[in-house]
């Protein structure tokens, strides 16, 4: 029972960290208004900072995604945790937009390194018989970490000395104490292999998979598009269409639809592939009309209400997606098609969000923002259409 406890502290621990990681990635969400009056860019120029962030995740995740399994968990988490600490260096060091983009970069490249490997380093720490509950462990400290980025950063913009630095000191020191803590934790990669052994995973998808993978790929672009757009347009909406401009506010509204996502990852985990995609589908589809209402009329209650339905939306269809793929695919084949999935769902976090900054200049915030509700809304609507037809096994 002692041994139990232990290793359930040890999960946690690494759950932490990869919380810290994930953490820095959000953290310039409530700041780039105040990056806006500093250096004086268009919204558009925020939309590509921000989406220069899922180049560095893609990229990752074709090239090493696999890296952890061969050199180990704890190289390739210090050397995320370096990535984040360069980060947070280069926003500290900002005097043009040209370190937001190396910053934002860094960001994605720790974050890939992250994702696959934290996730199962944290699962691997737990003691056996408690997949399922380190499982949650490491969603909750991935979306968690996402969610309390920018509540600790509005809160610190507004009411403490120094907003475009203090947030990213602050994480430095995070970040400092994480790699301190992963000294004391177990390597659990028992056979390793030099670095120069990977070769990157290529996506893809053999036949058994792709009636499944299709509506789970356009749910999960959809889904981390809503994402994307809550954390770089948002605080532009709540500024100047709701006249919100209060920081730590704006970075809690933010947080609502990470925190809204680990509550659906959490049902979907109950509810079976068979049931939370279709659900999945449904709540995105809801959030993003109450979106649009927000858009349309001003209405902040409107998009408090899009982030908690539409994030849980989200963690519904995204985890649905996740254990429908993986059910399907051949053992052998696994992480790739696993790998092809975060690359559509990270897509949704740049491609969209461009787009949205594109129409700004022309059509408004308003105008671009209904233009990218609409779309996603046809994308949902369309992979809802296609699950109704063919139906994900309940076991998945």
């Amino acid at each position: 029972m002692e041994g139990d406890h232990h290793r359930w502290r040890r999960c946690l621990l690494g759950g932490a960290v990869f919380a810290v990681c994930m953490a820095g990635t959000t953290l310039p969400t409530p700041l780039y208004g105040l990056y806006q009056d500093k250096f004086g860019f268009s919204e558009l120029i925020v939309t590509v900072v921000f989406a220069t962030y899922a180049v560095g995740v893609i990229g990752v995740l074709l090239l090493a995604g696999n890296a952890s399994d061969a050199v180990g968990r704890r190289p390739v988490l210090y050397a995320g945790l370096a990535c984040a600490a360069v980060s947070a260096g280069c926003f500290l060091a900002a005097t043009n937009v040209g370190w937001l983009y190396a910053g934002r970069l860094l960001s994605g490249l720790a974050a890939g390194l992250f994702t696959g490997a934290a996730t199962a380093y944290v699962i691997e720490l737990a003691p056996a018989g408690g997949v399922s509950r380190a499982t949650f462990v490491a969603t909750a400290a991935n979306m968690g970490g996402l969610g309390c980025g920018p509540v600790i950063s509005g809160v610190l913009a507004q009411y403490a000395p120094r907003p475009l630095y203090l947030p990213f000191a602050v994480h430095l020191v995070l970040v400092a104490a994480s790699a301190l803590v992963l000294l004391r934790l177990p390597e659990t990669v028992r056979e390793r292999r030099a670095l120069r052994t990977v070769r990157p995973e290529r996506p893809g998808l053999p036949p058994q998979v792709r009636s499944v993978f299709v509506p789970a790929a356009v749910a999960s672009f959809a889904g981390f598009a809503l994402l994307g757009v809550f954390t770089s347009v948002s605080p532009a909406l709540l500024a100047h269409s709701l006249d919100v401009r209060n920081h730590a506010v704006s970075g809690l509204v933010v947080a609502l639809v990470f925190f809204a996502s680990t509550v659906g990852q959490l049902a979907a985990g109950r509810a079976g592939p068979g049931r939370s995609l279709p659900w999945g589908c449904a709540g995105l589809l809801t959030g993003l009309a109450l979106l649009a209402g927000a858009l349309r009329f001003d209405l902040l209650v409107l998009v408090v209400l899009s982030a908690l339905v539409g994030g849980a939306g989200q963690g519904l269809a995204f985890r649905g997606s996740l254990a429908a793929v993986a059910a399907a695919a051949p053992p052998e084949r696994r992480g790739a098609v696993i790998s092809t999935l975060f690359v559509a769902a990270y897509g949704g976090i740049s491609v969209p969000v461009i787009g949205v900054g594109l129409l700004v200049g022309p059509m408004g915030l308003e105008g671009a923002g209904l233009v990218f509700t609409g779309c996603m809304a046809a994308l949902v609507v369309a992979a809802a259409g296609y699950l109704l037809r063919h139906p994900v096994p309940a076991g998945g």
